[in-house]
Protein backbone atom coordinates (compact mmCIF):
# COMPACT_ATOMS: atom_id res chain seq x y z
CA UNK A 1 0.00 0.00 0.00
CA UNK A 2 0.82 3.70 -0.98
CA UNK A 3 2.79 5.79 1.82
CA UNK A 4 0.97 8.44 3.24
CA UNK A 5 1.98 12.39 3.35
CA UNK A 6 0.05 14.77 5.40
CA UNK A 7 0.28 18.14 3.77
CA UNK A 8 -0.51 20.82 6.06
CA UNK A 9 -0.75 24.52 4.82
CA UNK A 10 -3.52 27.33 4.90
CA UNK A 11 -2.99 28.12 1.20
CA UNK A 12 -4.71 25.79 -0.81
CA UNK A 13 -3.11 26.24 -4.43
CA UNK A 14 0.34 24.87 -2.10
CA UNK A 15 -1.34 22.14 -0.78
CA UNK A 16 -2.30 21.47 -4.29
CA UNK A 17 0.96 21.57 -5.63
CA UNK A 18 2.41 19.52 -3.76
CA UNK A 19 -0.24 17.21 -3.69
CA UNK A 20 0.31 16.84 -7.58
CA UNK A 21 4.17 16.05 -6.98
CA UNK A 22 3.60 13.51 -4.49
CA UNK A 23 0.70 12.11 -6.65
CA UNK A 24 2.45 11.60 -9.42
CA UNK A 25 4.84 9.17 -7.66
CA UNK A 26 2.12 7.04 -5.67
CA UNK A 27 2.06 8.41 -2.32
CA UNK A 28 -1.80 8.78 -0.85
CA UNK A 29 -2.14 12.80 0.39
CA UNK A 30 -3.95 13.70 3.10
CA UNK A 31 -4.70 17.40 3.40
CA UNK A 32 -5.35 19.56 6.33
CA UNK A 33 -5.95 23.50 6.39
CA UNK A 34 -4.94 24.25 9.76
CA UNK A 35 -3.45 22.54 12.68
CA UNK A 36 -6.68 21.61 14.40
CA UNK A 37 -7.59 19.56 11.51
CA UNK A 38 -3.76 17.86 11.40
CA UNK A 39 -4.20 16.30 14.92
CA UNK A 40 -7.65 15.23 13.95
CA UNK A 41 -5.58 13.35 10.90
CA UNK A 42 -2.67 11.97 13.27
CA UNK A 43 -5.17 10.95 15.97
CA UNK A 44 -7.18 8.76 13.28
CA UNK A 45 -4.59 7.76 10.89
CA UNK A 46 -1.04 6.09 10.54
CA UNK A 47 1.35 9.41 8.75
CA UNK A 48 4.17 8.22 7.55
CA UNK A 49 5.75 11.76 6.95
CA UNK A 50 3.85 15.26 7.25
CA UNK A 51 5.03 18.73 5.87
CA UNK A 52 3.93 21.48 7.37
CA UNK A 53 3.79 25.35 7.23
CA UNK A 54 5.16 27.53 10.19
CA UNK A 55 2.66 30.48 9.15
CA UNK A 56 -1.01 29.71 9.92
CA UNK A 57 -3.71 30.59 11.86
CA UNK A 58 -4.23 29.73 15.01
CA UNK A 59 -1.62 27.17 15.68
CA UNK A 60 1.37 27.53 13.85
CA UNK A 61 3.83 24.89 12.62
CA UNK A 62 5.84 24.68 15.39
CA UNK A 63 2.79 24.36 17.96
CA UNK A 64 1.62 21.48 15.65
CA UNK A 65 4.93 19.35 15.36
CA UNK A 66 5.22 19.81 19.28
CA UNK A 67 1.06 18.35 19.74
CA UNK A 68 1.74 16.01 17.10
CA UNK A 69 4.87 14.66 19.18
CA UNK A 70 2.05 13.69 21.78
CA UNK A 71 0.35 11.00 19.41
CA UNK A 72 3.45 9.21 17.79
CA UNK A 73 6.92 9.80 16.28
CA UNK A 74 6.98 10.50 12.61
CA UNK A 75 9.27 12.48 9.98
CA UNK A 76 7.99 16.02 9.64
CA UNK A 77 9.59 18.76 6.60
CA UNK A 78 8.68 22.27 7.34
CA UNK A 79 7.71 24.21 4.94
CA UNK A 80 7.69 28.25 5.05
CA UNK A 81 8.51 31.46 4.00
CA UNK A 82 10.43 32.41 6.70
CA UNK A 83 14.33 31.75 6.13
CA UNK A 84 15.80 32.88 9.31
CA UNK A 85 18.21 30.71 11.28
CA UNK A 86 16.09 31.41 14.88
CA UNK A 87 13.11 29.66 12.61
CA UNK A 88 15.17 27.00 11.40
CA UNK A 89 16.91 25.92 14.83
CA UNK A 90 13.71 25.78 16.11
CA UNK A 91 12.20 23.47 14.18
CA UNK A 92 15.09 21.72 14.39
CA UNK A 93 14.93 21.77 18.20
CA UNK A 94 11.49 19.93 18.07
CA UNK A 95 13.06 17.23 16.31
CA UNK A 96 12.23 18.05 12.34
CA UNK A 97 13.75 16.44 9.66
CA UNK A 98 14.25 19.03 7.17
CA UNK A 99 13.28 22.47 6.12
CA UNK A 100 12.53 24.25 3.06
CA UNK A 101 12.26 27.77 1.90
CA UNK A 102 9.15 29.04 0.18
CA UNK A 103 9.54 29.47 -3.01
CA UNK A 104 10.68 25.83 -3.40
CA UNK A 105 11.68 23.55 -6.47
CA UNK A 106 8.65 20.89 -6.16
CA UNK A 107 10.70 18.27 -7.51
CA UNK A 108 13.52 19.18 -4.49
CA UNK A 109 10.85 18.58 -2.36
CA UNK A 110 9.79 14.85 -3.72
CA UNK A 111 13.10 14.04 -3.83
CA UNK A 112 13.87 15.27 -0.08
CA UNK A 113 10.49 13.28 0.78
CA UNK A 114 11.81 10.60 -0.41
CA UNK A 115 15.52 10.67 0.91
CA UNK A 116 13.58 10.55 4.35
CA UNK A 117 11.60 8.02 4.05
CA UNK A 118 14.49 5.50 2.71
CA UNK A 119 16.00 7.24 5.73
CA UNK A 120 13.12 5.98 8.24
CA UNK A 121 12.74 2.52 6.38
CA UNK A 122 8.82 3.35 6.11
CA UNK A 123 7.16 -0.08 5.32
CA UNK A 124 5.03 1.06 2.53
CA UNK A 125 2.49 -1.13 2.99
CA UNK A 126 1.98 -0.99 6.91
CA UNK A 127 1.14 -4.73 6.84
CA UNK A 128 2.54 -6.69 9.87
CA UNK A 129 1.78 -10.37 9.10
CA UNK A 130 2.78 -12.60 12.11
CA UNK A 131 1.32 -16.44 11.38
CA UNK A 132 -2.75 -15.73 10.58
CA UNK A 133 -2.78 -12.67 12.70
CA UNK A 134 -2.71 -9.20 10.71
CA UNK A 135 -1.48 -5.88 12.37
CA UNK A 136 -2.68 -3.05 9.80
CA UNK A 137 -1.18 0.55 10.40
CA UNK A 138 -3.66 1.93 7.94
CA UNK A 139 -7.01 1.06 9.68
CA UNK A 140 -5.38 0.50 13.02
CA UNK A 141 -7.04 -2.77 13.51
CA UNK A 142 -5.50 -6.16 14.21
CA UNK A 143 -7.23 -9.23 12.38
CA UNK A 144 -7.33 -13.22 12.75
CA UNK A 145 -9.33 -15.38 10.51
CA UNK A 146 -12.97 -13.22 10.76
CA UNK A 147 -12.29 -11.72 13.94
CA UNK A 148 -11.41 -7.86 14.13
CA UNK A 149 -9.76 -5.73 17.40
CA UNK A 150 -9.65 -2.18 17.28
CA UNK A 151 -7.05 -1.11 20.16
CA UNK A 152 -7.20 2.30 21.71
CA UNK A 153 -4.21 4.10 19.39
CA UNK A 154 -1.55 4.10 21.87
CA UNK A 155 -2.30 0.36 22.34
CA UNK A 156 -2.38 -0.43 18.63
CA UNK A 157 1.37 1.89 17.90
CA UNK A 158 2.92 -0.32 20.95
CA UNK A 159 1.66 -3.48 19.21
CA UNK A 160 2.76 -2.31 15.67
CA UNK A 161 6.23 -1.35 16.73
CA UNK A 162 7.00 -4.78 18.68
CA UNK A 163 5.29 -6.77 15.44
CA UNK A 164 7.22 -5.20 13.12
CA UNK A 165 10.13 -5.99 14.95
CA UNK A 166 9.62 -9.88 16.31
CA UNK A 167 11.96 -11.26 18.73
CA UNK A 168 13.81 -8.10 19.29
CA UNK A 169 14.05 -6.65 22.87
CA UNK A 170 12.93 -2.99 23.29
CA UNK A 171 13.43 -1.02 26.55
CA UNK A 172 11.01 0.91 28.18
CA UNK A 173 12.71 3.80 27.15
CA UNK A 174 13.25 3.39 23.44
CA UNK A 175 9.35 2.63 23.47
CA UNK A 176 8.55 5.61 25.22
CA UNK A 177 10.87 7.41 22.63
CA UNK A 178 9.12 6.08 19.50
CA UNK A 179 5.67 6.06 20.62
CA UNK A 180 5.17 9.23 22.81
CA UNK A 181 8.13 11.35 21.68
CA UNK A 182 11.72 12.33 23.06
CA UNK A 183 9.44 15.15 25.32
CA UNK A 184 7.26 12.83 27.40
CA UNK A 185 7.40 13.38 30.92
CA UNK A 186 4.28 11.69 32.44
CA UNK A 187 3.83 8.24 34.30
CA UNK A 188 7.37 6.25 34.33
CA UNK A 189 5.59 2.65 34.52
CA UNK A 190 3.01 4.23 31.15
CA UNK A 191 4.58 1.02 28.98
CA UNK A 192 3.82 -1.60 31.70
CA UNK A 193 -0.02 -0.72 31.71
CA UNK A 194 -0.56 -0.55 27.65
CA UNK A 195 1.75 -3.88 27.68
CA UNK A 196 -0.39 -5.27 30.42
CA UNK A 197 -3.79 -4.15 28.35
CA UNK A 198 -2.25 -5.25 25.03
CA UNK A 199 -2.25 -8.77 26.44
CA UNK A 200 -5.29 -8.78 27.38
CA UNK A 201 -6.54 -7.49 24.00
CA UNK A 202 -4.48 -10.02 21.71
CA UNK A 203 -3.47 -12.90 24.22
CA UNK A 204 -6.11 -15.39 22.95
CA UNK A 205 -4.36 -15.25 19.20
CA UNK A 206 -2.31 -17.87 18.32
CA UNK A 207 1.71 -17.54 17.22
CA UNK A 208 3.12 -14.99 18.93
CA UNK A 209 2.79 -13.78 22.56
CA UNK A 210 4.11 -10.24 24.04
CA UNK A 211 7.29 -11.52 26.45
CA UNK A 212 8.99 -9.24 29.76
CA UNK A 213 12.71 -9.47 29.19
CA UNK A 214 13.73 -9.36 32.73
CA UNK A 215 15.63 -6.43 33.36
CA UNK A 216 15.84 -4.93 29.96
CA UNK A 217 12.34 -4.52 28.27
CA UNK A 218 9.71 -6.48 26.41
CA UNK A 219 9.48 -8.06 22.84
CA UNK A 220 7.07 -10.19 20.59
CA UNK A 221 8.59 -13.62 20.79
CA UNK A 222 7.12 -15.37 17.78
CA UNK A 223 6.38 -19.17 17.82
CA UNK A 224 8.54 -21.74 15.68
Amino acid sequence: MKSKIMIVDDEEHIRELVRFYLDKEGFECLQAANGERAIEIVENQYIDLAIVDIMMPGMDGFELVEEMRQYREFPVIMLSARSQSKDKLRGFSLGIDDYVTKPFDPDELLARVKTILKRYNVNASNIVKIGDVVFDGDKYEVRYKDETIHLPLKQFELAFELAKNPNQIFTREQLIEKIWGMDYDGYDRTVDVHIKRIRENLGHLPGFKVVTVRSLGYKIEVDQ
